[in-house]
C-alpha cells in the first residue's frame, strides 16, 4: 500500500465527538509510551504527524488522521499510567471503552506491546477484554530495535505462549520498529486487506 496523503482531522474529547463518516478506523492503544504516535508516523512516513513525548500519558484525547482521503488511523490514549489521578483515570478508561466497544467505523484495533517486556498483567486483561466483547483486533510489538533481535523475538514468544492459555485462536501479531521501520509494509498490507474486504 501506498499512503499518498495523510492528515490530522481532529482530537475528540468523547466518542460522540469523533468525525460522523462510515469511512473505516484502525485504532492504535497500549500503556503509555508504548509508542503509538511515533508508529503511526512511522506507517504514513510524516514525522511530526501524530505528536510524540517523552513524557507518558500525554494523549489525552481521541486523535484521527486521514489517510488517502479514504479511511482514518485514530490515536488513542494509553491506559495504566499511575501519575494520572482517580478521576482522570476513570474518565479515560471509560473514552476508550465506549470508543472500542461502540465505534462501529472501527474495523480494527491495534494493541501495542512493548517487546522489551515480559507480560504485563494490565495488557492480557485488556486483551482478554477485547475477546469477551468480540473486538478485532491484532497486536503491534513495537521499539524491536532496542534490544537484540534474539530477545525480541523471545519475548514475542513468551507473550503469545501465554495468550495461548487463554485463546484458542491467536490475533495476528506484528513486530515493529519506528526507528527503522521494521514491520511497516506488514501493517499497511494488512490494513490493506482489510479495507478490499469491506
Amino acid at each position: 500500500m501506498t499512503i499518498k496523503s495523510a492528515e490530522y482531522v481532529i482530537s475528540s474529547p468523547s466518542v460522540n465527538k469523533c468525525p460522523q463518516t462510515q469511512e473505516p478506523e484502525y485504532a492504535f492503544i497500549g500503556r503509555s509510551n508504548v509508542g503509538k504516535s511515533s508508529l503511526i508516523n512511522m506507517l504514513t512516513h510524516r514525522k511530526g504527524l501524530a505528536k510524540t513525548s517523552a513524557m507518558p500519558g500525554k494523549t489525552m484525547q481521541i486523535n484521527h488522521f486521514r489517510i488517502n482521503g479514504q479511511w482514518y488511523l485514530v490515536d488513542l490514549p494509553g491506559y495504566g499510567y499511575a501519575k494520572r489521578s482517580k478521576k482522570e483515570q476513570d474518565k479515560l478508561v471509560e473514552m476508550i471503552s465506549r470508543y472500542v466497544a461502540e465505534r462501529e467505523q472501527m474495523v480494527c484495533l491495534f494493541v501495542l506491546i512493548d517487546s522489551r517486556h515480559e507480560p504485563q498483567r494490565i495488557d492480557l486483561e485488556f486483551i482478554e477484554w477485547l475477546g469477551e466483547n468480540s473486538v478485532p483486533f491484532a497486536i503491534v510489538f513495537t521499539k524491536s530495535d532496542k534490544q537484540s533481535r534474539s530477545k525480541t523475538l523471545s519475548n514475542v514468544a513468551t507473550f503469545m505462549k501465554k495468550l495461548r492459555e487463554q485463546w484458542e485462536e491467536l490475533p495476528p501479531y506484528f513486530v515493529t520498529s519506528a526507528e527503522t521501520g521494521e514491520g511497516r509494509d506488514s501493517v499497511l498490507s494488512y490494513i490493506e486487506e482489510i479495507n478490499q474486504n469491506l
